[in-house]
C-alpha cells in the first residue's frame, strides 16, 4: 500500500497532560522504529495554551486533512469533535470509556454484571490550607474517614504528573496517616484503594484481529477454568464498553473473595519490556502487528 501518515495527537490543556506526552512520545517511536516503510508517523502537540503544533511548528488545525490520512489521539476524548468536523479518521477511545478509567462508582455499575468485584476506593481532594485547617489535624482527619469506610491494607497514590511516583502500601493506621500526609505535600488530590491480595493476571483484547470480532489473548498462569472465565470476561467487558481497539484488563483472583477488576487501559504499552510485548509473543505476533492492525482497521 501507499504510504500513509498518521499524526500522533498528544498534549492539551485538559486531561492528563503529562500521561498524554509520554503515551504518545512511545506510539510515535513504535511506529518509526518498527512500521517506517508504510508508516509516517508526525507530532501533533497541543500546548497548554491550546495552540496546535505540527512537528513543533504552530498550526490551525484546519490544515490537518492536506498533510495526514489518519490521526492517534492519546490527549483528551472531546478532541476527536474537532477532527470529525475535518473527517479525518480518528483512533480515539470514548467518552464512557474516559470516564470508567476515571471514575470507581461508573465502573462498579458497570461490571456488576459480570460477577467481578472492584476494589473499594476514596478520593481525598487537595489540601487546602484556609479551608481544611492545620495539616496534621487534617491529616488525621482523612485517615479516620478512609478507616470508617473500609479496612487496611491500603494503597495510597498521590496524582501526580508521574503516575509511579507516591505511591505506598500500608497495613496499620499510623502508616496511612503517614502515605497520606505524604500525599498531602504533593498538593494533590489522594486516591486510597483497598488492596486485594490475589494473583494479578492482565489480559489484553484487541477488536477484529485474526478475523475475530474480539480477540482475546490467552490470559498466562492460570489453570484451564480459571483461563475459560477470565477470557470470557475480558471478552464480555470489551464488548459491553463498546471498546473499538484494545482494551487490557487488570484482574485479581482472591482466594475467597473471587475475581476483582483493579485497572483498565485503552492503549497499549510499547515499552520493550512490557507485558503486552510479552502476550503478543505467547501466540507468535509482535506488537508492531497489534499496531498496524488498529492503524489500518481505522482507515477502513
Amino acid at each position: 500500500m501507499d504510504k500513509k501518515t498518521v499524526g500522533i495527537l498528544r498534549g492539551g490543556p485538559e486531561g492528563d497532560y503529562y500521561i498524554s506526552l509520554c503515551e504518545g512520545g512511545e506510539i510515535l517511536s513504535h511506529i518509526f522504529e518498527n512500521l517506517n516503510e508504510r508508516w509516517k508517523a508526525v507530532d501533533i502537540f497541543i500546548d497548554r495554551d491550546g495552540v496546535w503544533h505540527l512537528n513543533g511548528f504552530p498550526i490551525e488545525p484546519t490544515i490537518l486533512p492536506e498533510k495526514i490520512d489518519l490521526v492517534w489521539n492519546t490527549a483528551h476524548h472531546s478532541l476527536v469533535n474537532i477532527l470529525n468536523e475535518l473527517s479525518i479518521p480518528v483512533i480515539n477511545i470514548s467518552a464512557l470509556n474516559s470516564l470508567l478509567r476515571n471514575d470507581s462508582e461508573v465502573l462498579a455499575e458497570h461490571v456488576k454484571s459480570f460477577d467481578l468485584k472492584i476494589p473499594q476506593k476514596i478520593i481525598l481532594p487537595s489540601y487546602q490550607g484556609d479551608f481544611d485547617g492545620p495539616k496534621d489535624l487534617y491529616v488525621k482527619r482523612k485517615a479516620k474517614e478512609v478507616l470508617s469506610k473500609f479496612s487496611a491494607p491500603w494503597i495510597v497514590k498521590s496524582f501526580t504528573s508521574d503516575s509511579n511516583m507516591a505511591i505506598h502500601l500500608v497495613k496499620t493506621f499510623p502508616e496511612l496517616i503517614r502515605a497520606i500526609g505524604d500525599g498531602v505535600d504533593h498538593n494533590q488530590s489522594i486516591l486510597v484503594e483497598e488492596f486485594i491480595y490475589g494473583r494479578n493476571i492482565d489480559t489484553h483484547s484487541v477488536g477484529g484481529f485474526r478475523d475475530e470480532g474480539i480477540y482475546v489473548f490467552p490470559p498466562q498462569n492460570v489453570n484451564k477454568e480459571e483461563k475459560e472465565i477470565i477470557t470470557q470476561m475480558a471478552h464480555d467487558l470489551h464488548e459491553h464498553l463498546g471498546v473499538e481497539h484494545y482494551l487490557k484488563s487488570t484482574f485479581v483472583i482472591h482466594p475467597k473473595r473471587g475475581i476483582f477488576i483493579t485497572e483498565m487501559s485503552f492503549s497499549p504499552d510499547l515499552k520493550p519490556d512490557s507485558h503486552f510485548h510479552q502476550i503478543c509473543e505467547s501466540v507468535g505476533a509482535k506488537a508492531h502487528h497489534i499496531i498496524e492492525h488498529i492503524l489500518k482497521r481505522s482507515l477502513n
